[in-house]
């Protein structure tokens, strides 16, 4: 993860109109990274825009920068970091813009990519389809439904000593509260528990305070929050040593936002309940891949998949089919709004 997280108004990010604003004028922009459900998408879409895309299946890397001449934008996915070498020969290209297919772009050095003139961009999506993970996976700590299902799996049908917990019980604090966090505030409170929030910039109605305060009273925490040098490891040994004992911690946000050794501890030690984790530090080179038969240096992640009162997801609680086609849309409103001059920052 890069150590200088962008300002807010560094990073533009689209706010879609209808397509039929749009100049019918053909605008190229190459897209990489591009999984096969997304270029159908994009090959679909893109006609409606006046844009003509360049599709490659290839992250984007200093040797393909070339795919990118004569376009001015190009779109990436998140699952790769952005050397400064590729930076700098996307600039040599002629690219100005790039638009990462992602709400964050921590894999990207905002700041290196503007001293070599290129604009970046992050695109929204869905927050529905990482609240209602979230949501899930709550439910799933809080249920012990690894530990049951592992136990049914190997034909153990037994009921567990330790019961489940109900979240009308519990106080949960929410970490974050942009798009994300505000759908996951929204959802909690369907179920009646008492929802703590925190977030530099308080814009909802929960009750908000101190990140410690949050984390003194709450049952579970959930993390929302941007990745920037500020929240990296904002839960470490001292924040964790101060939540309560058999707290629950879910993770949908950036794994570096947790001192994963500082959780292992806490976990091992059972301090802590439980924690389900869509993402974790390290996970580039390992998610998003078939480890079946390949060894995983990361022995945290090893670690933490032996407990049975940790779930693991390879970082998917964005992927659902109406969350891709709000990426593909705004990634080519993105394309456009720079084009056509226009700035949008917040």
């Amino acid at each position: 993860m890069s150590s200088s997280g962008p300002t807010r108004a560094a990073v533009r990010r689209s706010r879609a109109p209808a397509p039929s604003s749009r100049a019918v004028s053909t605008t190229g922009i190459t897209v990489y990274g591009c999984e096969p459900d997304e270029a159908l998408l994009f090959r679909e879409m893109a006609p409606r825009f006046g844009v003509e895309p360049t599709i490659t299946k290839e992250a984007v890397s200093e040797a393909n920068a070339g795919l990118a001449a004569g376009n001015r934008c190009v779109s990436i996915g998140h699952k790769t970091r952005v050397t400064r070498a590729t930076l700098t020969a996307l600039s040599r290209a002629g690219v100005e813009y790039l638009s990462t297919r992602s709400t964050g772009c921590d894999h990207i050095d905002v700041s290196y990519a503007k001293s070599v003139g290129i604009s970046v961009g992050t695109v929204d999506y869905s927050p529905d389809s990482v609240a209602d993970y979230t949501l899930m996976l709550m439910l799933m700590a809080v249920r012990h439904a690894k530990a049951t299902v592992r136990r049914t799996d190997a034909h153990d049908y037994r009921l567990s000593e330790k019961r489940g917990k109900e979240l009308r019980d519990l106080t949960v604090g929410v970490v974050g509260t942009g798009r994300i966090g505000t759908a996951v505030i929204d959802r909690l409170r369907g179920f009646g528990c008492r929802v703590l929030a925190y977030d530099r910039r308080p814009g909802t109605a929960a009750d908000h305070g101190s990140v410690d305060e949050l984390l003194r009273h709450s049952d579970i925490v959930t993390l929302h929050t941007p990745l920037t040098a500020e929240t990296r490891h904002l839960l470490d040994h001292r924040r964790i040593e101060r939540m309560k004992d058999g707290a629950f911690i879910v993770n949908t946000g950036r794994g570096a936002l947790i001192d994963t050794e500082a959780l292992l501890s806490a976990l091992e030690s059972g301090r802590l309940g439980g924690a389900a984790l869509d993402v974790l530090d390290g996970e580039e080179g390992i998610f998003y891949t078939d480890r079946r038969s390949k060894p995983i240096g990361n022995r945290s992640l090893l670690r933490l998949q032996e407990l049975p009162n940790v779930v693991i997801s390879p970082h998917t609680a964005y992927y659902t089919d109406h969350a891709l086609s709000d990426t593909v849309r705004n990634t080519l409103v993105n394309c456009l709004d720079f084009e056509s001059g226009k700035t949008w920052t917040g």
